[in-house]
């Protein structure tokens, strides 16, 4: 056994020196992290203007934290005075304990570059690669001694967020990804293991979050402001989709998508928008091209979210039936909005009736043909909100027979209990709802096929997207069953498998089910 596989699985001391590959922005911040916690650091670039201008971005960020009362004068001086700028890792690469590649995420130069720290560094150093995406196992296949390789993702800027992946690849020592993961929780960070499958954890969950987007905007559901403004504000997420895509740049996040996608053999859960690589042939990419979905050019203007006007109260009465807990915060949000509440807790499908129209939660299919079903021409479709009582905006869509005054009358309801009401187009799913449960069924096909556990999946989600809870928590708390519900309402309207429910959601919700059935013994 090489003195790799020895390695104890424990955090590297601050006085193991570390070696970063890459003066970019990442490969920087990551030096800055390791430093700050103590170690000897040596940051390498083969470009001397790339050094300088990390130096330089590296003494900025220090002073800013300094100047806050984020951090002591002397620990940034400290930290400055561990860093070594060199553009020749030969002499340093055998003293290192740890290093890491931040360098272009091209698999044959990461390749090339590994053998060459092979030549030079020592038995019991480890080799980490911060691709986001790059096989770690085909990374470490040319290697005599692959076992010592590990991805450390990291997520930019790495200096203010707190996750770090730790990735396995297929000959990776389990002690090694021990000790790697171990080093970043010394460094501040979150970390979580996976496996080197493709996208890790974050790169593949998050799918869903931009494809369902554009995939509502295909289907002219609404526009991206509308869109944007529901997630915020009935998701918690502190970014929309669309706005989100451009701040990351439309050829980085498609380019993520299609390689995503290729590598699960086209599944179509990850197939690329077509309205995305338009931008993309377009040069409109984002903010740094000064367009995207939205205009950041100077003296531009951009829509507002489409909502109702205001409508007055028809009837100032609503029948609250079933037992679910939006009907509770509903119940207490229409009382101080000046709306007579009536409850009436008997078992049936959690509803509102109001003057001639019924109000109900998406279960996945379109208000339309849920009218059919249930034989209810009026009626209306309200979308999932991940806290409602404090929800401030809300999508709803009509099912095409609701007569006119019916409408009014629910849009004048989801006012008084001081909700913007965002009338959409009559949809599966709606905006948040699809989204979230999308966001958890990758989350959980995830966890089935072994990528990482439930806990850390959540983790991953919460820490590298800060996303208000991780996607399987959410599940679990509204319900895996009405969550899969909804999913196979989606993937029986549209025939399309990128819905197929997750096994192991189904396995959830099968449990589920057993355990709130009532036991009978004999």
């Amino acid at each position: 056994m090489t003195q790799a596989t020895e390695t104890p699985s424990q955090a590297l001391p601050p006085s193991a020196p570390v070696l970063v590959i890459g003066a970019g922005a990442m490969g920087r911040g990551i030096a800055q992290v390791a430093a700050t916690a103590g170690h000897p650091v040596t940051l390498y670039d083969l470009d001397a203007a790339q050094l300088d201008a990390a130096k330089a971005a590296i003494e900025r960020d220090l002073a800013s934290g300094v100047a806050k009362g984020k951090i002591p004068a002397k620990a940034a001086e400290a930290t400055q005075a561990r860093l070594t700028y060199t553009q020749d890792f030969r002499e340093t690469a055998p003293l290192a304990a740890l290093v890491i590649e931040a360098i272009v995420e091209n698999l044959e130069v990461k390749k090339t570059l590994f053998r060459d720290l092979e030549a030079l560094v020592a038995p019991h150093t480890i080799l980490a690669s911060n691709t986001s995406s790059l096989s770690i196992t085909a990374i470490a296949a040319p290697l005599t001694h692959p076992e010592r390789v590990v991805g450390m993702h990291f997520f930019n800027p790495a200096t203010h967020m707190k996750l770090v992946e730790v990735v396995s690849g297929l000959q990776t020592d389990p002690a090694v990804a021990e000790t790697v993961q171990a080093t970043a929780r010394a460094w501040g960070k979150i970390a979580v293991r996976a496996k080197s499958t493709p996208g890790f954890i974050v790169n593949r969950v998050a799918r869903p979050f931009y494809g369902e987007a554009l995939r509502l905007l295909l289907e002219q559901t609404s526009d991206t402001a509308t869109i944007d403004a529901i997630l915020r504000d009935a998701g918690n997420f502190r970014m929309g989709p669309f706005e989100l895509m451009d701040l990351i740049g439309h050829d980085v996040n498609a380019a993520v998508t299609r390689s995503v996608w290729e590598a699960y053999g086209y599944d179509p859960r990850f197939q690329p928008s077509l309205i995305q690589e338009e931008l993309v042939r377009a040069g409109h990419l984002g903010r740094k091209s000064g367009r995207g979905f939205y205009d950041y050019r100077e003296g531009a203007h951009n829509p507002a979210p489409q909502e109702a006007e205001p409508h007055p109260l028809a009837d100032p009465n609503a029948s609250l039936i079933g037992d679910h807990p939006a009907l509770d915060a509903m119940a207490t949000r229409l009382h101080n909005g000046g709306v007579a509440v009536k409850r009436a807790t008997v078992p049936s499908e959690p509803c509102i009736e109001t003057h001639g129209v019924r109000i109900v939660l998406t279960d996945g299919r379109p208000a339309t043909l849920r009218a059919l079903a249930e034989q209810n021409p009026s009626l209306a479709v309200l979308d999932w909100v991940r806290d409602w009582k404090s929800a401030t905006r809300i999508a709803v869509a009509f099912a095409a027979t609701t007569p006119d005054a019916a409408r009014a009358q629910a849009i004048a309801l989801l006012q008084a209990a001081g909700l913007r009401a965002a009338v959409i187009a009559d949809t599966a799913g709606l905006v948040f709802a699809r989204t979230q449960a999308m966001l958890a069924n990758e989350a959980a096909d995830a966890v089935h096929q072994g990528v990482a556990s439930a806990e850390e999946i959540d983790l991953a989600m919460r820490y590298g997207t800060n996303y208000p809870e991780g996607p399987l928590a959410w599940a679990e708390r509204v319900g895996v069953i009405q969550v899969t519900q909804l999913l196979r309402h989606l993937h029986q309207f549209t025939g399309d498998p990128r819905y197929r429910v997750s096994p192991y959601l189904q396995l959830r919700a099968a449990e589920a089910a057993l355990n709130r059935a009532p036991r009978h013994l004999g």
